[in-house]
C-alpha cells in the first residue's frame, strides 16, 4: 500500500504509516479469526454461543462509546497538532493527553460499577425475550466482562497517543493479547471436561485479563514517546476545552451507533436460537476488510489530515490516494464473499459443533451484510476527513440517519426471513407470509431442527443504511472541499474484473462443491485474486500496480 516517490513528496503521503498498521491490524484480524474460529468449535451457533455474544455486546456500551471511535473525532486531531507545533517543548501536549486520560478513567470506571451491579436489569432491558436458559448465562458473562472492556477503553488512549507520535505497529496489534487470553481460558475449560457453558465462562474471564494486558503493554511505549504525561483534571486548558467541544458530538454519534447495536441485540432476542452466533460470526468475517484495509488506510490518515489543514492541495492528494486504494481491496473483498464465501467459511469455521448448516446460515448473512461492505468503508474515509477539519456534528447526525433507517428495514425484513429456515442443505418455509411476529418459544429456543434466517434481515437492514450515511457524508466531505471539486470514480475502472473474478469464483465454486473446503477455498481465493488484480492493472489501477511492483511481476 505504499504510493510512489513523487506523490510522496507531493503530499506528505508516505506508504510506511499504512503498512504497519495494516500489519498490526491484520495479525490481530487473524488472533480474532483464531479466536472465533476455537469458540466456534466449542460452543458452536446456539445457546451457550449466543449467550456469549450477547454478552459482549452488552458491555460494548462502553468500549464503542467512549472508545477508539469517539477519541479518534476528538482527542486524536487536537493532540496531533499539539506534538506538531511543539516539537522541542511538549509539556502542553503532554499536559492534555494527562487531563483526557485521567477523564477518561473517571468515566470508564464509573460505568463499569454502574455495569457489575446491574448486570441483570440491564440484560432484560436489552433482551426481554431471550430465553431462560441463555439469559442467566448472559447475566453471568457480562458481570466479567464489564470491567474488561474497561481496559480496552484505556488502551484506545494509548492508541490515539502513539497514533499522534507517528507510532503505528504496537496500538494496532496490541489486541492480539485480548484474543490469545480467551483463547487459552476457553481451550484450558474444553481440555479439562467442562460443558459449553462454563467454556463460555471461561473465555469470558479471557476477555478481562486480556483487556487489562491489552492496555498494560502500551504504557511503556506511551511513556517513552511522551514521557511527560501525568494525570491531572486541568480541565480548563484550551486544547482541553477544544477536544471537549468535539468529544460531545462524537460521543452521540457514537452513542447512536451502539443504540443501534443494542437495537439489533434487542431484536436478534425475538429471532430463533442461533441469530446472535450466526451474526457475530458473519461480522467477523465481513469487518476483516474494513479492519485490514480500510483502518489501516484512514487509521495513518487522521493525524497527517490533522496537520495539513492549512494546505487544502495536501488534503485532497491525501483524500484521493486513499479512497482509490480503499475501493480496489474492498470491492474485491466485496464480490469474494458473494462468489466464494461458503467454502471460505467452510474452510475456516466448519468443525466440532460448527455443521454444513451453520456454513450455508453464515454465509448467507454474509452475503447481506456485503451489500454495504464498500459503503461502510469508504465512509469511515469520509468521516475522517470531516474529524480532520473539526467537524464531528455531521458525522453524528448522517450516524443517527442510518440507525433509523437501518432500524426499519431490519424490523420489516426479519421476521419474513425467520419464517424460512435452513434444512440439511436446502431452504425450506416454516411459516406463512407476511409477519410481524416471532416464532413459537418451542422453535426459537430449540438447538434442535432447522436453523431459520431471520438474521439475514437485519444484515440486510446494516447494508441499506450504510448506503445512506455514505450518500450524507460524502455529500458533506466535499461541501468542506474548495467549490466544485468532484471526487474521482475509481470503481468504473473496476468494474470488468469484479464481474469476471466474481464469475470464475462462482463456477468454481459450483463445478468443485466436492472438493474438501480447505482446499478449494484458499485455492478460490488465489485463483480469482490473481485475474482481479492483473485485469484491473490492464485497465490502469494504481492500486494493482502497486501490488504487481510489490510482487517483483513485470508490468508495462
Amino acid at each position: 500500500m505504499s504510493v510512489n516517490n513523487s506523490e510522496a513528496n507531493e503530499t506528505g503521503v508516505s506508504g510506511k504509516p499504512a503498512l504497519l498498521v495494516g500489519a498490526g491490524v491484520a495479525l490481530s484480524r487473524l488472533s480474532g479469526l483464531i479466536r472465533e474460529l476455537i469458540l466456534a468449535g466449542l460452543l458452536g451457533t446456539r445457546i451457550a454461543a449466543d449467550a456469549f455474544k450477547a454478552a459482549l455486546q452488552i458491555p460494548g456500551l462502553l468500549q464503542n462509546i467512549l472508545g477508539e471511535g469517539t477519541l479518534s473525532a476528538s482527542f486524536v486531531p487536537v493532540y496531533s497538532q499539539l506534538v506538531d507545533e511543539e516539537e522541542h517543548d511538549e509539556s502542553n501536549a503532554s499536559a492534555v493527553a494527562g487531563v483526557v486520560l485521567s477523564v477518561l478513567a473517571l468515566l470508564t470506571g464509573f460505568v463499569v460499577f454502574v455495569g457489575i451491579i446491574a448486570a441483570r436489569p440491564i440484560t432484560k432491558i436489552l433482551l426481554p425475550v431471550l430465553p431462560d436458559a441463555t439469559f442467566e448465562l448472559t447475566v453471568d458473562l457480562v458481570r466479567v466482562m464489564w470491567a474488561g472492556l474497561g481496559f480496552i477503553v484505556l488502551s484506545a488512549w494509548c492508541l490515539g497517543v502513539l497514533n499522534a507520535h507517528r507510532k503505528f505497529f504496537l496500538s494496532f496489534a496490541a489486541p492480539i493479547v485480548w484474543n490469545a487470553a480467551q483463547i487459552f481460558l476457553a481451550v484450558f475449560a474444553w481440555a479439562n471436561g467442562w460443558n459449553e457453558g462454563e467454556i463460555a465462562k471461561a473465555a469470558a474471564w479471557g476477555v478481562l485479563i486480556g483487556g487489562f494486558l491489552q492496555f498494560a503493554i502500551q504504557l511503556p511505549a506511551v511513556y517513552k514517546a511522551a514521557p511527560s504525561i501525568r494525570t491531572s483534571f486541568r480541565i480548563r486548558l484550551k486544547p482541553v476545552q477544544d477536544i471537549f467541544a468535539r468529544f460531545t458530538p462524537a460521543l452521540l454519534g457514537r452513542g447512536v451507533i451502539q443504540l443501534s447495536a443494542f437495537f439489533d441485540l434487542f431484536l436478534a432476542g425475538f429471532l430463533a436460537a442461533g441469530a446472535f452466533a450466526g451474526l457475530s460470526i458473519a461480522q467477523i468475517i465481513y469487518l476483516l476488510p474494513i479492519g485490514i484495509f480500510a483502518m489501516s488506510i484512514v487509521s495513518a490518515d487522521l493525524p497527517e489530515l490533522s496537520r495539513d489543514q492549512k494546505e487544502i492541495s495536501k488534503v485532497i492528494k491525501r483524500l484521493e490516494i486513499s479512497h482509490e486504494r480503499l475501493v480496489f481491496y474492498v470491492a474485491f473483498s466485496a464480490i469474494a464473499f458473494f462468489s466464494i464465501g461458503k467454502p471460505i467459511i467452510g474452510a475456516l469455521f466448519e468443525r466440532g459443533e460448527f455443521t454444513e448448516e451453520d456454513t450455508l446460515f453464515v454465509w448467507l448473512i454474509l452475503c447481506a451484510y456485503s451489500f454495504g461492505l464498500i459503503t461502510s468503508s469508504v465512509s469511515r474515509l469520509f468521516q475522517n476527513v470531516c474529524y480532520a477539519g473539526g467537524d464531528t456534528r455531521g458525522p453524528a447526525k448522517f450516524a443517527a440517519l442510518r440507525v433509523c433507517f437501518s432500524g426499519v428495514i431490519g424490523v420489516i425484513l426479519m421476521f419474513q426471513f425467520d419464517r424460512f429456515a435452513i434444512n440439511v442443505d436446502e431452504i425450506v418455509k416454516i411459516g406463512d407470509l407476511p409477519v410481524f411476529k416471532p416464532l413459537p418459544e418451542s422453535i426459537r429456543s430449540t438447538d434442535m431442527g432447522p436453523q431459520a434466517l431471520g438474521a439475514i434481515g437485519l444484515a440486510l437492514g446494516s447494508a441499506c443504511g450504510s448506503w445512506i450515511e455514505y450518500a450524507r457524508l460524502k455529500k458533506r466531505m466535499v461541501s468542506i472541499l474548495p467549490s466544485g471539486y468532484h471526487l474521482p470514480k475509481p470503481l468504473v475502472n473496476l468494474y470488468i474484473p469484479l464481474v469476471v473474478s466474481g464469475l470464475i469464483g462462482g463456477v468454481l465454486t459450483w463445478v468443485f462443491d466436492g472438493v474438501h473446503n480447505l482446499i478449494l477455498g484458499p485455492s478460490l481465493l488465489i485463483v480469482t485474486g490473481v485475474v482481479y488484480v492483473y485485469l484491473s492493472y490492464l485497465k490502469g489501477s494504481d492500486p494493482a500496480r502497486e501490488l504487481l511492483r510489490l510482487a517483483k511481476v513485470p508490468h508495462k
